[in-house]
């Protein structure tokens, strides 16, 4: 069991309960805040953050950690929701917060410190947003990565398919769709999940699989690269359309049904 740091006494009972659910399915997992940050496609700065209560996770990291740890999200979301509304109200109170600001100097008019402050504000900021797209690059590389590794597994024969896997340039190769019917439900050879969340920013052998299914119901997503992009959420959108179901661009359940068993539109 991980020794946890005190979270912050601003926080509000809601956000408190939360988190320490978090931490709960984060130690049930057994996994660093490195491998966490690889399963779940958030950094680890970033769960470190969630995980001492100076940020509040999205729903869909919530979701991420609950697949981890193998428990249901339903309950979880509905805590989420309450925490968040309760966050947006004030989110935790820093303890400096309630001393006075310092006087400002004064300032002569050829004083030219303001602009060069902003300067460097700038340039702090474009180098984080430069760390943060090679970050999710690397990120991407690994599970990418472990993805063609799991697939290698799976079929015991790491050449009878075409699996995601990184060039050089961290670019993806394409999955082949295997597509075949088996008692009467549709599957491309990659994933036979019928429940698992698929949404925005997730990747993995579960996306090409949708993307694959996606392509045979006539709503293509693009390339079969395993990588839930903006074409795709715009594939299941218009096949949710199509099937009269909950038009949200995320692989639910029903989208899951709807796309092994329909007969393309």
């Amino acid at each position: 069991m991980s020794r946890w740091r005190e979270l912050p006494a601003g926080l509000h009972p809601s956000v408190h309960q939360l988190i320490v659910r978090l931490r709960t399915l984060k130690d049930r997992s057994g996994l660093s805040t490195l491998r966490l940050a690889v399963r779940t496609g958030y950094s680890a700065k970033s769960w470190q953050r969630y995980l001492n209560g100076r940020a509040l996770p999205p729903a869909e990291a919530v979701r991420a950690i609950c697949r981890v740890g193998g428990d249901d999200p339903a309950g979880l979301l509905a805590l989420h929701e309450i925490a968040a509304e309760r966050w947006a109200e004030g989110g935790p109170v820093p303890a400096e917060s309630h001393e006075e600001p310092a006087a400002a100097p004064a300032r002569t008019a050829g004083d030219r410190r303001p602009y060069g402050r902003h300067l460097r504000v700038a340039v702090t900021a474009g180098a984080v947003v430069t760390v943060v797209s090679v970050s999710v690059a690397l990120l991407l590389a690994v599970r990418l990565t472990e993805a063609r590794a799991q697939l290698a597994r799976e079929r015991g024969d790491a050449v009878a398919t075409t699996p995601a896997t990184v060039t050089a340039d961290l670019v993806p190769v394409i999955y082949t769709c295997r597509l075949e019917r088996l008692d009467g439900r549709w599957y491309a050879g990659l994933s036979r999940t019928r429940d698992l969340l698929l949404s925005n920013t997730q990747v993995g052998l579960e996306v090409a699989e949708a993307q694959c299914l996606l392509r045979r119901a006539g709503t293509a997503p693009g390339d079969i690269d395993g990588i839930f992009g903006p074409k795709t959420r715009r594939a299941v959108e218009r096949m949710q359309k199509q099937n009269g179901l909950i038009v949200n661009g995320v692989v639910d359940p029903p989208t899951w049904k709807a796309l092994r068993e329909a007969d393309p539109k």
